[in-house]
């Protein structure tokens, strides 16, 4: 017993390297185009290669349709999307790939943060204090007032924020869709949305800059898919710690491919984040864990249907 929990704790733990890996990779491949191509141009293109993966979960879920108020949000998510990919590719093309992984783990707290405010979960004073230290961990990877914030930066915050945005309103829709279904429609919406900002400065692609932006797409399928495997195979006190490594892979790319400087507080600031972001997350699972009931009610209710 306690040897298959172990390997299925290293599947778990190995999975969400994966993951990582994928992640990074997805920025590294934004970070190579840089600014050959207009941010919604490439955002276009990356979602159109995406979208091809998503075929067979997208064309049946079109076929069965959806109501009135499940298409507005599905709407309503694409809008969002569209926003903060632009962000995101405008940002990956002008700052450190470390600086946009760093600040991109903002959007787990803005999830946090929009729950409250907008759908009525408690924040206990742990998680608040645990959200006050992530924005402390932000503020030491911009510092404001220290130095100067660029463009980048600026977009990149706007775009946490409106990832943050569209993860809330995906909560509302997996409430009622398959997550497959979910993705798959936010893909749609998204190449749908970017089309005319793309047409408006379309600049021809070249075979090669195709290339890397299929493989965009293809990370990112491969990411998502890795982290549904680690969090299948252990539990999130085994898996979530292992994305502090995402910080350092992207370090290490933006030095070793980039020649990007390696800045300790984007480091620092970002490992403070991830910690706050992990016990948020650990937390929340131990609570559901207490508030699931145990076997003896399932089997009451069982015998008594």
């Amino acid at each position: 017993m306690p040897a298959s929990a172990s390997r299925s704790d290293l599947a778990g733990i190995l999975w969400m390297l994966a993951t990582g890996l994928c992640f990074v990779a997805v920025n590294g491949t934004v970070r190579w185009l840089g600014v050959a191509l207009p941010a919604a141009e490439g955002a276009f293109i990356r979602f159109a290669f995406g979208l091809i993966f998503l075929i067979p979960v997208l064309v049946p879920a079109l076929r069965q349709g959806f109501s009135p108020r499940i298409w507005r949000l599905l709407i309503l998510r694409g809008g969002l999307h569209v926003l903060a990919v632009v962000l995101w590719f405008y940002a990956m093309a002008r700052i450190t790939v470390a600086e946009v992984t760093a600040i991109g783990f903002l959007n787990p707290i803005v999830v946090t943060l929009g729950a409250a405010l907008l759908m009525g979960e408690r924040i206990s004073w742990r998680r608040a204090l645990a959200i006050l230290v992530a924005l402390t961990g932000a503020m030491i990877v911009l510092r404001p007032g220290i130095r100067e914030l660029q463009a980048g930066h600026l977009a990149q915050l706007g775009a946490a924020l409106a990832f943050g945005s569209s993860y809330l309103v995906a909560k509302r829709l997996s409430e009622a869709l398959p997550a497959t279904v979910v993705v798959a429609m936010m893909s749609l919406t998204v190449c749908i949305g970017l089309a005319p900002l793309a047409a408006l400065n379309w600049v021809p692609p070249n075979l090669e800059q195709c290339a890397v932006l299929a493989g965009t797409a293809l990370f990112a399928t491969a990411g998502h898919y890795a982290m549904t495997r680690a969090f299948a195979s252990a539990p999130l006190t085994v898996t979530q710690p292992v994305v502090l490594l995402q910080l350092l892979w992207a370090a290490l790319l933006g030095a070793l491919v980039f020649g990007e400087p390696v800045d300790i507080w984007v480091m620092l600031g970002g490992a403070i984040m991830i910690g706050a972001i992990c016990y948020i997350t650990l937390r929340e699972a131990r609570l559901r864990r207490r508030a699931a009931p145990g076997p003896h009610v399932l089997t009451r209710g069982r015998n008594s249907s």
